[in-house]
């Protein structure tokens, strides 16, 4: 995921630290090993991959069947408006001109 077409052509030149237990860095340098992979890449990738799948969670709308056709009626039969909503609509084009 780090090198992607996006981050290949990117100078790197913002720096990001983290304080860690000798047993952590013993076991992520292992991890690390494990892999082929610096110590940096295997942070730099693992938190690249977690933050990517956090951000999807958060913008990602997840509805069920129900909901999807509910959602969908919405749209395509909306409601009228109410009467608060009428009369905003009749201030706005009073005070627009319109």
């Amino acid at each position: 995921m780090l090198n992607t077409p996006e981050t290949q052509d990117k100078p790197r030149n913002a720096r990001l630290e983290a304080r860690v237990s000798s047993d952590q860095k013993e076991f992520f340098q292992r991890a690390a090993t494990l892999t082929g992979r610096t110590l940096s890449e295997l942070v730099i990738d693992s938190t690249q991959e977690a933050a990517a799948k956090i951000v999807q969670e958060h913008e990602l709308i997840r509805l069920s069947r129900k909901e999807q056709a509910a959602f969908v009626s919405a749209l395509l039969t909306p409601a009228e408006p109410g009467a608060r909503l009428q009369q905003a609509i009749q201030r706005y084009r009073k005070k627009a001109g319109l």
